[in-house]
């Protein structure tokens, strides 16, 4: 064996292995695109059932919106149906917005940016949401009060919002904290997955 037929095997063989490791890289980033995608799945089905009772409260509230009969009841009606909405909508586009990232290694620091952006946006959602939730369970007892019992709250006020406004709003912080923790740990997991990609190359 000459010296130009060694060369040509070695070429080959470095061909060989170039071949191989874009095909187990390609394999790698399939799999990381899937366990990326999975650690938002379960938080997408809680969340989508979620705004499913929103929108249906929201919808009770709308069908029976003439029982709310002051501007202030109105007024609470309207904002809660607003709360309903909106926040369940928000949460949900932003949580798909970053479901949705394509995970590209050719252009890593793009991704890892709009990973960074979506992570942000998401975080700030849940934020909004934590402090809306306390004003929504404001909200919630005189326009359920009215609606289902016809009595007004503001008129004659029923002891019993005295014992259990408090426990509900202890309930709201702990529940609230706990989705905040989740949320921030699935995304700082998702943003660790991203770093491992780093060296990674296509």
């Amino acid at each position: 064996m000459d010296i130009e037929e060694m060369q040509a095997i070695w070429s080959q063989i470095g061909q060989d292995l170039e071949k191989q490791k874009k095909i187990t890289n390609t394999l790698v980033m399939k799999m990381t695109q899937e366990r990326y995608a999975n650690k938002f799945s379960k938080l997408a089905t809680y969340e989508t059932l979620g705004a499913f009772i929103c929108f249906i409260t929201a919808l009770v509230i709308l069908l029976n919106f003439n029982k709310l009969d002051t501007w202030y009841l109105v007024l609470c009606g309207a904002l809660l149906t607003g709360y309903f909405i909106t926040l369940p909508a928000l949460v949900l586009k932003s949580l798909y917005t970053i479901k949705a990232i394509k995970i590209d290694v050719t252009s890593y620091a793009v991704t890892v940016k709009k990973y960074v952006k979506a992570k942000n946006k998401l975080m700030l959602v849940q934020q909004l949401g934590v402090y809306l939730n306390f004003v929504a369970l404001l909200l919630v007892i005189p326009v359920f009060s009215k609606l289902f019992k016809n009595k007004d709250v503001f008129v004659t006020p029923n002891t019993i919002w005295y014992w259990l406004l408090p426990v509900l709003v202890i309930l709201m912080v702990l529940v609230s904290r706990w989705g905040y923790n989740c949320y921030k740990k699935i995304t700082n997991s998702a943003e660790n997955l991203l770093k491992e990609l780093e060296d990674i190359e296509v």
